[in-house]
């Protein structure tokens, strides 16, 4: 991968070197005196754009302009909305190749990755745009002369603010059904990874959507997305990110009294039994380590096994993740790099104190001199006990770590002993336990003999410290939504 490749995407992106918030259509100019940030490449740590930080009075502006944009667009006929809706995603599906490549030069994913990316992200526009002209009420059953019924509406302007390991895909995925309920949106990403969104919101304008619609700010969450979160115009929030920043914006959204979808994150359990398929569950402990260089709130990183077939398991398991290659992502890697050198350095903290706690480096656990990024070696841990951090914290990283069990009651305490409640997974070739153990296990999602992604239609969301609220599938239309009853008397 040369410097060629990077300056070509970025060419044929159009956007500017330097980059600043988005407001009605238009980059905004930017202050001289404003805080710079870089958006570097993780693979190589060569600075890529600069944006400057959005000013407390433009991040105003934009919630006023996505205001203005609301009210023209709950009047639309909900059938046009879809269908503008569905010229996004179109577009979103001709500009794939350049969206992916800007995706990897700006979070560090594998090229394959990222393409499934913004194919996902074309479909949440194609989902929500068919949802657009359903959002029905319901009539409710009254005493003779009275007739009830509901309706379900728009909030008006929703903050979402988006993290860095999936910035194209956690935009849309709240953003699209925000804007299919009527709502307008401003959409704060994280500072290390502007640019797919950028591109995203200028896109959208492009393919018809009133200009004003989808605003973007940029900047760290003190002080853009306190400025964004606290505006008076802004009615509901959506947060992903770590639980203590989650907590804060909780306080707001309750202090406010606004609507606030939370998910701050996850350590999700695998509970592989002596009876399962130990390759597919290897494949599974394998793929958290790949998608996002582990990166990722979903990823399955305590894999419980039972004792009798623990050794088996690790040795399977180690095979698949030694073979693995790092690179840069446009290279197409089986790993890309961490997302910065601060991410790198609390990846190994997690390492050391896995080491010094008593578990067993199996494989990995090293920094990779990879065209000088940040790049750690996918690390497989075994012996781990639910006690020590790299069980109970979000490492956010490629290490996978083996518990283990010696029956189903104590394998389905461990999986639940945490504060985290976003996914959990379960391997046996037993239906009843298969069904009997996702019953028991505190989780938003449970995935039997699998742990892939699940499609757009699935509602996703966690329970505990995960999070609040449902994205994804019809759930979500609903967080965007809020219920209105209107009783009459016919009388």
């Amino acid at each position: 991968m040369g410097r060629a490749d990077v300056a070509a995407t970025w060419h044929e992106s159009a956007l500017p070197t330097e980059l600043s918030s988005f407001v009605d259509g238009e980059f905004t100019p930017t202050d001289p005196a404003a805080r710079t940030f870089d958006v570097d490449d993780p693979a190589t740590g060569v600075v890529v754009a600069r944006f400057a930080e959005t000013p407390a009075e433009t991040v105003g502006a934009a919630v006023e302009s996505a205001h203005r944009a609301f009210l023209s667009w709950r009047a639309l006929d909900p059938a046009e909305r879809g269908r503008r809706l569905s010229a996004v995603a179109a577009g979103l599906r001709r500009d794939a190749d350049l969206l992916a490549r800007l995706e990897t030069i700006d979070c560090g994913k594998p090229l394959s990755q990222a393409r499934a990316d913004i194919a996902g992200s074309a479909r949440y526009f194609e989902y929500y745009a068919g949802l657009a002209d359903k959002l029905q009420g319901e009539t409710i059953p009254q005493p003779a002369g009275t007739f009830a019924y509901t309706l379900s509406e728009p909030y008006g302007v929703i903050a979402h603010i988006t993290p860095w390991n999936a910035p194209l895909t956690q935009l849309t995925r709240g953003v699209a059904p925000s804007l299919a309920a009527g709502n307008a949106v401003v959409v704060k990403p994280s500072e290390l990874t502007p640019l797919t969104t950028l591109f995203a919101a200028r896109l959208m304008v492009q393919a018809g959507l009133p200009a004003g619609l989808c605003n973007v700010v940029l900047g760290a969450g003190d002080p853009t997305g306190e400025h964004l979160i606290g505006n008076e115009l802004v009615r509901h929030i959506t947060f992903t990110g770590s639980v203590a920043t989650g907590r804060k914006v909780g306080t707001v959204a309750a202090q406010r009294i606004v609507g606030v979808n939370l998910e701050p994150g996850g350590k999700s359990p695998t509970i592989v039994c002596a009876d399962a398929d130990l390759e597919a569950a290897a494949r599974a402990g394998a793929l958290a380590v790949v998608r996002n260089s582990g990166q990722s709130c979903f990823a399955t990183t305590r894999l419980i096994v039972d004792r009798r077939v623990r050794e088996r398991f690790v040795d399977l398991l180690a095979q698949r993740m030694a073979g693995l290659s790092l690179g840069h992502g446009l290279d197409e890697p089986d790993v890309g790099p961490l997302i910065s050198e601060r991410q790198f350095e609390r990846v190994m903290s997690f390492v050391d104190s896995g080491r010094t706690s008593g578990a067993q480096v199996v494989t990995g656990g090293e920094r990779a001199e990879v065209d000088g990024g940040h790049f750690v070696t996918h690390t497989l841990l075994a012996g781990v006990r639910n006690d020590m951090p790299v069980a109970r914290e979000e490492i956010f990283g490629p290490v996978q770590s083996v518990l283990e069990f010696d029956d189903l009651d104590e394998a389905v305490a461990i999986a639940n002993d945490t504060e985290y409640g976003l996914s959990a997974g379960v391997f046996t070739r037993d239906v009843a336990t298969a069904h009997s153990v996702a019953a028991r296990l505190e989780a938003g999602q449970i995935q039997i003999n699998r742990y892939v992604g699940a499609g757009v239609e699935i509602p996703f969301g966690g329970y505990k410290n995960s999070g609040l609220g449902r994205e994804k599938g019809v759930d979500a239309m609903q967080h965007y939504t809020q219920v209105k009853s209107v009783i009459v008397d016919l009388a």
